[in-house]
């Protein structure tokens, strides 16, 4: 009878039927405590490489890999039940499955695993203290992404699950995976040694590529964040895909190579898997990439996939991390005598009778495509240390059961152990396997080390030639790499961009050599090659964007020449001159009742005053100083005065009048004739006392702002205290708001002319315009806040000729009719109106 190439005692099939092509491998045997095993045998990948025809890799590196895991579970769970010391007379069995690198096939054993001891049945309780599942605890799976998924599942019901392979830095958070344990070190540690390889060589301009699966995102992201902190520049950084069967695989395995090539880097470093790595290896060659610098890791670099591909001698160099794991003793010799116990004739027929009674809750369809794994097929991979973590894994679980049994060296009591109640041991005691010595971190890891792998070619054959190796810190033996280029000395790896003139080195996340060229801003100049800032110009100079010098700043202010100060100008001329025209034509009527009414001389005071507030304009207008500013307001504030009190002379006298009729003969002589000029300069001294401390307490000040405008410096006059401000011209409002409460209740009986109605709006117009003009003036500093003062006066001295003489002016000019002593009669001369009655 002719024996097939195969291991008769496993059952080959697809899990749950998700996959048709997926294998599913089940090992099975009995004993005191089961173990679960997850591993890796089979997965429908197709090679879109430069091959001429699509390849289904099912029986190569990934199916020789999770066999030779399985044999080393299956070895090591042997040893310990042939073990007098540990566990002496409780025998373990082993239940293991395949999970195709699938999380979805991977939760069928998963929950098969959680169901109660001898049931199918997952029973849901508020206390699963006394739960006792299928198996005592889980070894596996291999892959990162997987043991996120079933890591989840296990942790919930604090089942310990030891990985052999899993390194995601994510699973080092044992709040969220409480019982999940690894035999392998973290992507941190990886990391942490290819940063140090970087920086040993000098390397700070590279790119960085993962596949895009959790190991290669995880530990790429773990990477970028300590390369930042390393001053390691990248300059691409990309994933490629996993699932090579995608329609756009090839198209993004292209893209990416011609990105790296644009990038001009020799250094790569690649986090992936062996198929995604061999495509993009293969895509390299085929395109033409060049010989760089490959950076990997163990989940590449030992695999015979990568290792098989044609011309992979042109990729450059190859330097990568592998784990610091050794040979497990007796395991070649293991493996031998089984493949020999296939030949016989017993051993077939008991696996063909496992194979016909296989576990019913699994599909057990059979795998033709794998019915041919020689010895000779797993040989190569016997003497690489693969297995050592999964020797590690069961016997961390072994060593915890022996310690919660309470075993001593010659027996162990037949008493229950829940799940639970291994962990404390796992995290808290050293165990030892074939004379070394293994503990659990904080994070439920075993940092065993790495050691640092250079591929050797000679005669075309490759060795995977150990050169360094890293623990605590990193050693490397630089005698024995031989580089591609033509010294064989390490290539070089920088920047090659220069920033144009004017431009600066924008450092990207604190890289030194990773940056943008910008342009230096307003007010900085670029002041040497490459410079990573820009110089700021002096106080008294500025420069443009993108500047190499600063220029001298010029001064600004309301220039005499320019349109705005010539309409101001020529406004104030017409003011000036309206004033003027007033005073001439009120001079020249000085008799007539209106005249007389309104002040008569001390009209013309008012229109004086009203002419000089006028032509202080001037003072606004060309290059300030500190005279000119302190000048400004009290000119304003003066002239104003003048017009105002008299006024209130005139305000005064209506009330008398027209509110205290009894008073007005005795005190009307007060307010009229020569002795209102006494008012008039009591009102004037002491709007100059006022003056006098407006400029003690704080004058304004010529201020130069070099902030306000770009490239000048604004010359503005600057209020040095508000307080001072408020006094000199609080008194000129307290003044118009007198007037303005004497007339505005004011009515003239008869067919009269109503003096106070004038003074009523004079008043009004003034307070509205200074309303406006302390709102925009506080907020100003620009050549806008002279205009604003301009503005002001203009409009207060038009405002108070438009609404009090100009009126008077129409009816002494076009209606002189009306200019009589019975329209224009002075209050004074009249008898109060209830005493007429």
């Amino acid at each position: 009878m002719m024996v097939p190439e195969v291991l008769l005692w496993l059952s080959f099939g697809c899990a749950g039927a998700l996959r048709p092509t997926c294998l599913s491998a089940q090992f099975r045997k009995p004993g005191d405590y089961i173990l679960g095993g997850l591993f890796p045998f089979g997965k429908d990948t197709v090679n879109l490489t430069a091959r001429s025809e699509p390849t289904l890799v099912l029986c190569e590196s990934l199916f020789t890999d999770g066999l030779i895991w399985a044999l080393g579970m299956r070895f090591t769970i042997d040893q310990i039940n042939n073990s007098s010391s540990l566990l002496p007379g409780i025998t373990l069995g082993y239940d293991m499955y395949d999970t195709c690198f699938e999380p979805l096939v991977a939760l069928q054993p998963s929950l098969l695993f959680l169901t109660r001891n001898g049931s199918t049945g997952i029973g849901v309780l508020c206390n699963y203290t006394e739960y006792q599942p299928r198996v005592v605890a889980v070894i596996g799976p291999h892959k990162s992404g997987l043991c996120l998924v079933t890591a989840k599942i296990f942790s919930s019901f604090l089942i310990p699950q030891v990985s052999y392979g899993a390194s995601s830095e994510t699973l080092s958070n044992t709040e969220l995976y409480p019982s999940f344990y690894r035999t392998v070190p973290s992507d941190k540690k990886l990391v942490e040694a290819v940063v140090l390889l970087l920086n040993r060589f000098g390397w700070n301009w590279i790119a960085t590529i993962g596949s895009d699966d959790e190991y290669g995102r995880g530990a790429q992201a773990l990477f970028l964040s300590m390369a930042g902190s390393d001053n390691i520049c990248i300059a691409f950084e990309g994933l490629i895909p996993t699932d090579l069967a995608e329609p756009n695989a090839r198209e993004q395995l292209e893209d990416t190579v011609r990105l790296i090539n644009k990038t001009k880097v020799n250094i790569i470093v690649l986090f992936a898997f062996s198929l995604p790595a061999q495509a993009l290896l293969e895509h390299s060659i085929r395109m033409g990439l060049g010989k760089k610098v490959w950076i990997g890791t163990e989940a590449w670099m030992l695999s015979d996939i990568t290792a098989s591909i044609p011309n992979l001698q042109s990729i450059g160099t190859v330097l990568g991390f592998v784990m610091n794991t050794a040979t497990v003793p007796g395991f070649q010799e293991y493996v031998t005598d089984l493949f020999a116990s296939v030949e016989q004739d017993e051993f077939c027929q008991e696996s063909r009778e496992f194979s016909r009674l296989g576990n019913a809750e699994v599909q057990d369809t059979r795998c033709p495509q794998c019915d041919r794994v020689t010895l000779g097929d797993l040989w190569p991979m016997l003497g690489v240390s693969v297995v050592q973590p999964v020797h590690v894994a069961v016997y961390s679980v072994a060593h915890a059961l022996h310690r919660a049994l309470g075993c001593t060296p010659k027996a162990c009591p037949k008493a229950p152990v829940r799940s639970w109640q291994l962990l404390h041991f796992m995290n808290t005691l050293p165990f030892e396997v074939n004379g070394q010595s293994f503990r659990f971190d904080h994070s439920h890891g075993t940092n065993t080390g790495y050691k640092l792998i250079f591929w050797s070619w000679r005669n075309s054959t490759l060795t995977y030639l150990p050169v360094g190796d890293y623990e605590q810190s990193l050693y490397i033996n630089k005698s024995q790499i031989q580089f591609h280029t033509a010294d064989q000395k390490e290539p070089r790896s920088e920047c090659f961009r220069h920033c144009q003139p004017g431009q600066f080195r924008r450092i990207k996340g604190f890289h030194l050599c990773c940056y943008d060229c910008t342009d230096c801003p307003e007010n900085t100049f670029w002041s040497s090659k490459d410079s990573s800032s820009c110089s700021p110009c002096p106080q008294h100079q500025w420069a443009p964007a993108r500047s190499t010098r600063c220029h001298d700043r010029s001064q600004r202010f309301l220039f005499w020449d320019e349109p705005l100060a010539v309409a101001l100008v020529a406004l104030m001329a017409l003011t000036t001159a309206l004033t003027c025209v007033t005073a001439l034509l009120f001079l020249r009527h000085l008799e007539t009742p209106l005249v007389q009414l309104s002040g008569g001389a001390r009209s013309l005071f008012a229109l004086l005053a009203l002419a000089l507030l006028s032509l202080s304009c001037c003072l606004y207008v060309g290059r300030p100083s500190d005279g000119l500013c302190a000048v400004q307001e009290v000119t304003f504030a003066l002239c104003l005065n003048g017009c105002f009190s008299t006024f209130f002379t005139k305000a005064l006298e209506i009330t008398l009048v027209t509110e205290l009729p009894r008073c007005a003969p005795r005190l009307l002589r007060w307010v009229t004739q020569s002795r209102a000029w006494l008012l008039v300069a009591l009102c004037l001294l002491t709007q100059a006392l006022l003056c006098f401390c407006h400029l003690h307490l704080g004058p304004d000040y010529l201020v130069a702002d070099y902030q306000a405008l770009p490239s000048e410096v604004l010359l503005v006059c600057d209020t040095k205290s508000w307080l001072a401000f408020a006094l000199l011209h609080g008194y000129n409002s307290c003044l118009a708001l007198a007037c303005f409460l004497c007339t505005f209740m004011v009515q003239t009986p008869g067919r009269r002319y109503n003096v106070a109605r004038g003074i009523t709006f004079a008043t009004l117009i003034y307070f509205v315009i200074w309303i406006f003009f302390i709102a925009v003036f506080t907020t100003l500093r620009t050549v806008l806040r002279a205009v604003t003062q301009i503005g002001a006066i203009l409009a207060t001295t038009l405002g108070i000729l438009g609404t009090y003489y100009l009126p008077k002016c129409y009816i002494i000019v076009f209606r002189p009719d009306l200019n009589t002593v019975d329209y224009f009669q002075n209050p004074i001369e009249e008898e109060p109106e209830e005493d007429s009655v």
